[in-house]
């Protein structure tokens, strides 16, 4: 059975959702009396809610207008996916294209390959390109969840005009995060760029790749007292050059 002082270092746990059942159960029997433990769930649900609003992926415009001009042309699948079987009278003429289909389709694909080689290259390359960035995204989410469910994690919130940044910290990992949310556009040349504050100094510690998502910080926490985030040229530098737009201690 997890003890009362366990419990408390369960609420990281229990907003994700990764506690087994039963000891979900006992940790909510807890939480019905204990205020402290209620106000970091609801601190740590608003932070992985937030986690999700920034990686949410909007559909390309041009998306829906591919799917609706493929509905009247592209059939379904009959019964078992077998895209010969059709109870339709014209079931003998449509197998027999559907079986001469292949030579059609590879003699099409040649001759668009000629024309448009270098094209299909580029798109494959942009292609790769996205594949990449949203596996790294993807990394940082989960590594960032995973920092959620540490026992001792910490949270603590600050704005940046409409714009809203959460640090995550466990002494424990010695390790950080920090998920932006709607930070404001910078002009071109310019980034975020996060810092830990040892003391009155601060020591680099990673960029934001945009005004949305989450990201570990690179480095250990160490002895640093709180987290820091300003504006800097692209590429970032080795010490501030403007005032902090956010500070976050490690209350």
């Amino acid at each position: 059975m997890t003890t009362a002082a366990d419990l408390h270092t369960l609420t990281g746990a229990y907003a994700a959702h990764a506690l087994p059942v039963g000891e979900a159960r006992e940790f909510e029997r807890h939480l019905a009396q204990c205020p402290a433990c209620t106000l970091e769930v609801q601190e740590f649900r608003a932070a992985l809610a937030r986690l999700g609003a920034a990686e949410t992926i909007t559909p390309p415009p041009e998306l829906r207008a591919r799917v609706m001009t493929g509905i009247g042309s592209v059939r379904q699948l009959g019964p078992g996916g077998d895209p010969d079987h059709d109870e339709a009278p014209a079931a003998g003429r449509r197998s027999r294209f559907a079986r001469s289909w292949p030579k059609f389709a590879l003699a099409a694909s040649v001759a668009v390959a000629v024309g448009l080689g270098g094209v299909a290259v580029n798109e494959h390359q942009a292609a790769q390109q996205a594949e990449q960035q949203a596996a790294q995204v993807r990394d940082q989410s989960l590594a960032f969840s995973s920092l959620l469910t540490a026992p001792d994690a910490r949270t603590t919130t600050a704005t940046a005009g409409t714009g809203v940044g959460t640090a995550v910290w466990s002494q424990s990992r010695g390790q950080a995060g920090f998920l932006a949310g709607n930070l404001p556009a910078l002009p071109q040349g310019k980034t975020y760029q996060l810092w830990f504050d040892d003391a009155g100094t601060m020591r680099p510690a990673g960029l934001l790749p945009s005004s949305s998502g989450a990201v570990l910080l690179s480095g250990p926490i160490g002895g640093a007292a709180g987290i820091g985030v300003t504006v800097e040229p692209s590429g970032g530098s080795p010490a501030p050059t403007s005032t902090p737009v956010m500070l976050m201690p490690f209350a």
